[in-house]
């Protein structure tokens, strides 16, 4: 996607080979005309999909899912990495490994919010080791229902990430793939991503 690509050059900031800082736009302070394009664009993406619920976890997928579930009409979850005191019963848990924050967390949704009907288009942020994406298949996998994709808004292509999901045969479409971060530089994929860029 021409515009996010855009945007990351002009704001995110390299902080390592590994680590690319998007506060500006994306996962704190957020730029809602970008995150409606995304959401279009996702939508786009899988309108072949009987998409019938987005799930995401929190805090920085929430923006682009909403978007995205807005796009095709329906309801968005996202799944709670802290404890609340008004979510107790029949909770579906799984963990997830976040590399960036060197932690593990218990993410959880209620199952009464699935069916096994679902057709659950997952939604996140970044793409790298694809821990939170395997996390939220979990969850979808325990309520019975189907994952019909993942929207990744920026992947890390030269992380293992995509390939863990591609050898899960899952339709996999990221906003962005970037290629490498050598030298403070990003560099994205130089092939179209499937769906058109």
């Amino acid at each position: 996607m021409k515009q996010l690509e855009e945007k990351i050059l002009a704001e995110g900031i390299v902080l390592s080979n590994t680590v690319l800082k998007v506060d500006s736009f994306i996962n704190h302070q957020m730029d809602p005309v970008l995150m409606k394009e995304m959401g279009k664009e996702f939508a786009r993406r899988f309108r072949n999909k009987k998409i019938t619920k987005i799930l995401t976890i929190e805090s920085s997928g929430i923006a682009p899912a909403i978007m995205t579930a807005l796009e095709l009409e329906v309801p968005m979850i996202f799944a709670r990495k802290r404890k609340s005191l008004t979510l107790k019963e029949g909770l579906i848990t799984a963990k997830v490994y976040s590399f960036t924050k060197n932690e593990e967390n218990d993410i959880t949704v209620a199952a009464k919010f699935f069916s096994q009907d679902d057709e659950i288009l997952i939604i996140d942020d970044f793409l790298a080791n694809g821990q939170a994406a395997l996390g939220l298949m979990e969850i979808v996998k325990q309520a019975g229902a189907t994952v019909a994709g993942i929207g990744i808004v920026i992947e890390k292509s030269f992380q293992d990430g995509r390939q863990r999901l591609d050898d899960l045969g899952v339709q996999v479409e990221s906003l962005a793939r970037i290629a490498s971060l050598e030298n403070g530089k990003v560099e994205f994929v130089k092939e179209a991503v499937a769906g058109g860029v």
